[in-house]
């Protein structure tokens, strides 16, 4: 081991039991981290990157091998490993029935933190996190962001040497992503903490020191990210074509032969070939005569990419989707004109409308509490307007809730199947919940298993399966009764890269048959397979149209390609502005 490293692993093996099944969660796993940096781990869902880190703080014991934090012995002294590292959970637990005051001091109480420093760290902290004028608001009142500053303001208490964070920004927008990582950042910087951060974005791996790279409990490299973006140059490529949607051309290129990876990047589709070498318009896309190729500089999620997926994980999320969906040509399917909610003296949402067209995907975006989520369940019909006109599929949902849910599959933001029940329960329960008995029954049950390929978690309890199946499940849920319409409510917050790969794929072909998708998402990229979207901000509409539309307007001489997020950030601080300027002349 190195001698001053903050964290350190030899051999470490973990195996969790149920009955007579064992899972190796990690094996022979070795590794040290320098002090003062800040180190991803990154893998996909079932990687063990949860088990690491739990082994790391000691709350597990490793089956074999060793682990030394900031030279302790984490088998041997676990207790003092837990008073010297902060460690942030995936879901950090907050009280969501005290205040943000009232939780800090509940922390402060049991990390031992003196008394006589406490005034001085929350200060620094609150005006760190930008949370100082929340101190007395209720944690459950917190946005989704402002909550994952507070569980971050926590951990940070005792301004730990080693923090080590359980994908602290799933859930979160790119504001907020932005606003923690520079929290992280500062706090390398000002205190020379080492930092242990596993994210599902793979972005966030850029802007590592170092990467560590997990997949089925193994290491399977770790190095600067730049060294595993290395490893795929020459093969990354852009490919644009004339006469063809970006979805069909995406779907196409996918089933082209040498193409590992095909992911829509704005107006283009990025490739990731199996071999180096340029790519020929003839081999791809034969039966098209405007196509455009060229190369690009490769990226750390090309890498990941390149090492993990196999053509198989394409070709399944392809097949099975045969569903027999009522076309309506280009008609107005959902129709939103001055929707109002309040709750209370708050109002969630304010004079919003927006109409979604018959086999569109329509995008909600927003920062958290923007009102995306209310505004969905209001569609749903799972919550009341206070005010304004909303019909789907041509019925009032203020007089036609329980007709207008007929038409509509919905996708939930928390995954809210039922825990203790198996797979095969769960997808029977959501099939007699939407009117199927019998023999059409037992042929969707069927149908959901084999083409989200559920069958080894066919009697597996839904709380234990892997993140990626969870969504997957749900996915199936959503489309048991074969909706026209359906509601995505963030559907792949916190899923790995493959995951949300293999969900588009299967959303882009359900649009291609005539759904129509209505989604919200924080992973600002996925905005591109929208045709349109509106952003929100404090329960209003900021801004409405394609996402070509909305790049342009965060174009720049210093900026001339933005990205998505690029605009979403524009457009957020564009408004910030105007309210300051507000204030200012008030």
């Amino acid at each position: 081991m190195i001698p001053d490293a903050a964290l350190s692993f030899r051999n470490v093996r973990q195996v969790f039991t149920s009955g007579e099944h064992a899972l190796c969660a990690l094996d022979g796993v070795s590794f040290d981290i320098a002090p003062g940096r800040v180190s991803g781990l990154i893998g996909p869902d079932g990687a063990g990157k949860t088990t690491l880190m739990r082994l790391a703080c000691g709350l597990l014991r490793p089956a074999l091998g060793e682990i030394c934090v900031l030279g302790l012995d984490v088998v041997g002294e676990p207790q003092a490993v837990q008073s010297a590292v902060g460690y942030m959970p995936q879901r950090f637990g907050l009280y969501e029935d005290l205040s943000v005051q009232e939780n800090l001091d509940l922390y402060a109480d049991l990390q031992g933190l003196p008394e006589d420093g406490r005034v001085a760290r929350y200060d620094e902290l609150m005006h760190m996190t930008g949370l100082a004028p929340f101190t007395a608001r209720l944690a459950g009142r917190l946005s989704g962001g402002m909550k994952q500053k507070l569980g971050l303001a926590c951990a940070l208490l005792r301004a730990p040497r080693l923090l080590l964070l359980d994908e602290p920004t799933v859930g979160v927008d790119p504001v907020s992503r932005r606003e923690l990582w520079a929290i992280v950042y500062g706090q390398v910087r000002e205190q020379g903490m080492s930092v242990l951060l596993s994210t599902a974005y793979l972005d966030e791996a850029e802007r590592c020191d170092e990467v560590l790279l997990l997949h089925q409990g193994k290491l399977l490299g770790q190095g600067p990210p730049a060294d595993f973006s290395a490893e795929v140059r020459g093969r990354i490529f852009q490919v644009g074509a004339e006469g063809i949607s970006h979805r069909q051309l995406q779907t196409r290129l996918s089933q082209a032969p040498g193409v590992l990876d095909a992911l829509v990047e704005g107006e283009t589709v990025r490739l990731v070939m199996d071999e180096a070498g340029e790519p020929k318009a003839a081999s791809l896309l034969p039966d098209l005569d405007e196509v455009h190729i060229k190369p690009a500089a490769p990226r750390f999620e090309d890498a990941f990419v390149a090492r993990l997926k196999t053509r198989h994980d394409s070709a399944a999320a392809l097949g099975g989707l045969d569903l027999h969906i009522d076309s309506h040509g280009d008609e107005e399917v959902i129709q939103v004109h001055r929707l109002l909610r309040r709750f209370g003296d708050f109002i969630a949402v304010n004079d919003v409308s927006f109409s979604v067209r018959s086999g569109e995907i329509f995008g909600l975006l927003g920062a958290n509490g923007a009102g995306k989520t209310t505004t969905f369940r209001m569609l749903c019909g799972l919550l009341p307007a206070s005010g304004g006109e909303l019909s789907v599929a041509g019925h009032d949902l203020h007089t036609a809730r329980a007709e207008a849910r007929r038409h509509i599959g919905y996708m939930a933001q928390k995954f809210s199947l039922y825990g203790d029940l198996s797979v095969s329960q769960n997808l029977r329960f959501f099939a007699s919940a939407y009117g199927l008995r019998g023999r059409r029954q037992d042929k969707r049950v069927a149908w959901a298993i084999d083409t989200f390929e559920l069958a080894d978690y066919r009697q597996a309890n839904a709380r234990d399966l892997p993140l990626g199946f969870k969504q997957r499940l749900s996915f199936a849920a959503a489309l048991m009764h074969e909706p026209e319409i359906l509601f995505l409510d963030e559907p792949t917050s916190g899923v790995d890269p493959l995951a949300r790969r293999e969900f588009w794929v299967r959303t882009n072909a359900l649009a291609e048959a005539g759904v129509t998708v209505l989604v919200t998402t924080h992973f600002m990229e996925e905005a591109n397979y929208c045709d349109r979207l509106v952003i929100m901000a404090e329960g209003r509409v900021l801004a409405e149209g394609t996402p070509r539309e909305m790049k342009a307007r965060a174009r720049s001489v210093d900026n001339p390609d933005p990205t998505m997020e690029d605009a979403f950030i524009r457009l957020i601080e564009q408004r910030e502005h105007k309210e300051k300027g507000k204030e200012a002349a008030a």
